[in-house]
C-alpha cells in the first residue's frame, strides 16, 4: 500500500536543492582560503620584484658577481614556480564558475521539477538545456553539453572532455 505522503517528485527536488546549496556552501568555504592565498601571493610576486631589481644592481664580478649568478637563478626559479601559481589559481577560478554554474542549474531543474504544470512541458525542458548551455564558457564544455544531447553516455562525454582539458597547454587563459 502507497504512502499517499510520499512524494518521489517531492524528495527529487529537496535532493536537487540540498545538491546546490551545498554546491554553494563549499564555494563560499574555499573563498575565503583562496582570498588569503591570493593576497599571500601578491606580497610575494611584489617581494621577488624588489629581489630581481636590487640583485640586477649588484657587479658581476668577484664573490659578489658568483652570489648575483646564484641568486639570479634562484629568482628565475621562483619566477617560474609563480607562473605555475597563477595557472593553479586560474584552475580554481574556473572551478568555481563550473560549480555555480552547475548550482543555478540544479536549481532551476529543481524548479521545473517541482512545478505540475511545467514538468511535462517539452517547451520548458528545452528552455531550461538552453539556458544551461549559455552558461558554459569553452568550446569544450559546449561539445560535452552537446554530446550528452545527442545521446552520447555522459560518462564517455565527460572523459573525452576531460582528454581535451589535459591535452591543452599551461599557458595562462583569459575567459
Amino acid at each position: 500500500m502507497p504512502d499517499l505522503n510520499w512524494s518521489q517528485v517531492r524528495e527529487t527536488v529537496l535532493m536537487l536543492e540540498l545538491s546546490a546549496v551545498q554546491i554553494e556552501a563549499a564555494m563560499k568555504d574555499s573563498d575565503s582560503s583562496v582570498d588569503v592565498l591570493t593576497d599571500s601571493f601578491t606580497t610575494m610576486a611584489n617581494y621577488m620584484r624588489m629581489i630581481s631589481d636590487t640583485i640586477g644592481t649588484l657587479p658581476d664580478h668577484g664573490e659578489v658577481g658568483v652570489a648575483k649568478q646564484n641568486l639570479s637563478g634562484v629568482s628565475e626559479h621562483v619566477s617560474r614556480m609563480m607562473h605555475q601559481a597563477i595557472i593553479a589559481f586560474q584552475f580554481y577560478d574556473k572551478l568555481v564558475q563550473r560549480l555555480g554554474h552547475v548550482g543555478l542549474s540544479l536549481g532551476e531543474l529543481s524548479e521545473l521539477v517541482g512545478d505540475p504544470q511545467r514538468l511535462f512541458s517539452p517547451g520548458e525542458w528545452v528552455n531550461l538545456q538552453h539556458r544551461i548551455k549559455s552558461k558554459y564558457s569553452t568550446r569544450e564544455e559546449i561539445a560535452m553539453f552537446n554530446a550528452v544531447m545527442q545521446g552520447v553516455p555522459v560518462q564517455h562525454a565527460v572523459d573525452k572532455f576531460m582528454a581535451e582539458m589535459d591535452g591543452k597547454s599551461d599557458d595562462i587563459e583569459f575567459f
